[in-house]
Order: structure tokens, then sequence, then C-alpha cells
């Protein structure tokens, strides 16, 4: 019995050590909850604690909205008459300023009319030489042909004064076209403005040769009121535009380059008849009276159409719509002043205003500015609010 082990000792000591390993794990459990109870009020207090996002909001609203498309485009003049001299000579004088209206029918500058004047005066003469001849003429055969009727002369010799009466009516017929030759000559010594208009620089001194056949002209006239807009679109916009032709008179503003100013406001004529296939763009013209000269030809401006008006729309501000990758969103805030983040839908935008088709509700208000320190549920603080959409 000496040589057999003691089991006895050995089970106690093992039931010893599995209580102590059971205690330790009850301990660590006991302690790991009572942390996490003690840590759940700090984080909840951390979030209160976070401070509030300044932030600009705008309250969605509805209203008739126009919807324009617009493109680029530049000022042409009703008329743009480059000014030559129609006969060669010296420029005697100069009648024009530079840069100032001048009225259909004015002078604008005089050719040295000395030449076309003696011209003027040999072909009156020259008429003047063949009547006389003509009345003598008649005469003659007169009397020719009372001695045929006494068979004093031969019929041939008749024969021979008519044709001589009608050679020298023949030759004052050409004297008169000569006459209005000349006569046509000498009225364009005188150069007139063959429309009302605008001069521009004068391109040619007195006292310099001129020839008709000169390729730089005198001065340049140009008819600026009414004055037309040659302007594109994106072809996607064609229908749109036609569509608004069918209803009636298409509202056309021109803006400056940067948008900044309404030069004038006109009815857009027409659509070209072709699409720019290289550009994928088709041109279009509209007119505007420009009574006040605001529109100078040459100018680039910014042609605005308005191609329909959508009635009772949803609109917000072009500044509240965000891109993220899920798609357009906007923040709102909430009642409580918290960000939230909705997806949305948008239709046409007109200037600073965006339609909303579908994520939005009538007084929601979206954050317009400060969007970028946003997080989901995070307390904002509204800034200088906008009480309405678009205002």
């Amino acid at each position: 019995m000496s040589n057999t082990p003691d089991h006895k000792p050995k089970r106690v000591l093992r039931a010893v050590l599995i209580a102590a390993s059971l205690a330790a794990a009850f301990g660590a459990i006991v302690l790991y909850f009572h942390l996490a109870s003690e840590a759940r009020p700090v984080r909840a207090a951390t979030t209160a604690s976070r401070p509030a996002i300044p932030v600009r909001v705008a309250t969605v609203v509805r209203r008739d909205m126009p919807v324009y498309v617009t493109g680029l485009g530049s000022v042409q003049a009703s008329f743009t008459i480059a000014i030559h001299s129609q006969v060669d000579g010296i420029m005697q004088e100069v009648m024009f300023t530079e840069g100032t209206k001048v009225r259909k029918g004015d002078v604008l500058a005089r050719i040295d009319p000395r030449l076309y004047q003696a011209a003027l005066d040999q072909a009156k003469a020259k008429r003047m030489q063949d009547a006389a001849l003509l009345v003598s003429a008649v005469k003659d055969l007169q009397r020719s042909t009372e001695l045929v009727a006494r068979d004093v002369a031969t019929r041939q010799l008749v024969d021979q004064q008519q044709a001589r009466v009608d050679q020298l009516k023949a030759a004052i017929a050409a004297d008169e076209a000569a006459i209005e030759t000349a006569q046509t000559q000498l009225d364009y010594t005188a150069i007139r403005a063959p429309s009302d208009g605008r001069v521009g620089v004068r391109q040619v001194d007195p006292g310099n040769l001129v020839h008709a056949s000169d390729a730089r002209p005198i001065a340049t006239l140009v008819l600026a009121q009414p004055a037309a807009v040659i302007f594109t679109l994106p072809m996607q916009h064609l229908y749109d535009v036609r569509d608004a032709i069918a209803r009636g008179p298409v509202e056309v503003t021109a803006l400056d380059q940067h948008n900044a100013r309404t030069l004038s406001t006109g009815t857009l004529l027409l659509i070209d008849n072709i699409i720019d296939q290289a550009t994928a763009t088709i041109r279009l013209k509209a007119m505007f009276p420009n009574t006040d000269d605001n529109l100078w030809p040459g100018q680039f401006v910014n042609a605005r159409v308005r191609v329909e008006t959508r009635a009772n729309a949803l609109v917000m501000p072009t500044t509240a719509v965000q891109r993220g990758a899920q798609g357009l969103f906007a923040w709102v805030v909430s009642e409580t002043n918290t960000a939230l983040a909705r997806p949305v839908k948008l239709g046409p935008a007109s200037g600073d205003q965006t339609i909303v088709t579908q994520g939005l509700d009538p007084g929601d208000r979206v954050v317009t500015d400060g969007q970028y320190k946003l997080q989901l549920d995070a307390p904002v603080v509204i800034g200088t609010s906008t009480a309405e959409s678009g205002e």
C-alpha cells in the first residue's frame, strides 16, 4: 500500500485551481461591463459636445421657372458697306467726321470733277451737232419727196435722204446715252452714303489718287439699328428651340461675356438649315432693335434663349447641389438642426437656380454654403439664411 500514490491531495489542488480560474474570469467580465458602462456616457458627452458647423441655407419653394439655353455669338450690323470711289481721280476733300452717324445721301467725299464735267459738255455738244444735222436732213427729205412727186427726181434720192435722217436720229439717241453716262460719271465724283449708319475710320486722305478698282475702301459704313446676333447652341437643344418657335415669338437676351450686364433684348429670327457636324452645333440668328447702341458690330456676347417656362416647379439654388459616390445629393437641415444628405434628381438650371424633380419637398432647408465641413447628423448653426430659394 505504501507504493500506491495518494491521489486525494492532487484532486483537491485541481479543484482549487479551477475555482480560482472561474473567479478570475468572472471578475474580468464584471470589470469589462463596468468600464463599458462608464465609457458610454463619455462618448455620448463627446458627441453632444461636438461644435456646431456654421452654414447658410435656402428654402426650397415652388414657383414658375423660366428655362434658358445660352450660346456664344457675335454681333453683326444690318448693313456693312465698304465705301469706294466709282471713278478714278484725285480726292479733293473728305466731308465726314470719323465715328459719327450719317444719313442716306449725305456727301462723304469729293473727287476732282473737271475731267468728267468736260466729258459731259462734250457729249452735250455732240448731241447739239447731230440735232442740227437732223433738221437739215429732214428738210432735204421733204424736198426730195416733192421732186419725186413731180417726176423731177428718182426714188433712189428719196431713199438716200430717208436713210440719212434715220442715221442722224440714231446718232442723237447715242448722244443722249453718252450724256447720261457722262452725267453719271460726274455724279460719282460726289461719294454719297448709300444708307444710314455710322462711318468708321478714314483710310484715304484728301490729295490721294483713288481708283474704282482699289481694294482698300475710303471708310466702312455700318447700320447697327437693328443689329443681329449670330450664335451657336449644342444640337441637343434643336427641338427645344423649335418647339418654342412653334408656340410663338422666342425671346433672346444678349449678355456681356461675363453674364454680368444685360445689353439688349430681342427676338429669335431663324435657325440655320444645317447642323455643323464638326462641332455638333446649330447656328441661330436673333434680331435686336439696339436703339441705345449697346450692341457693337463684331462684339462677342452670350445669347440667352428662353425656351419655356415651367409652371409651379420645385426650385433650389444651384450651389446646394453636391456630387458624391452615389450621385447627386443636397445637404438638408433637419428640424433639430442636424445635417442630412438627400439624394436628388434635377431638371434644367437657369442662372443660379435649378429645378428639383425628386428628393426634396417644399419648405426643406438646403445648405448653400459650408457643405465641405458637414457629416451625417452633424449639428449645424444657421448663419445668413435665404428665406426663399432664388432671393
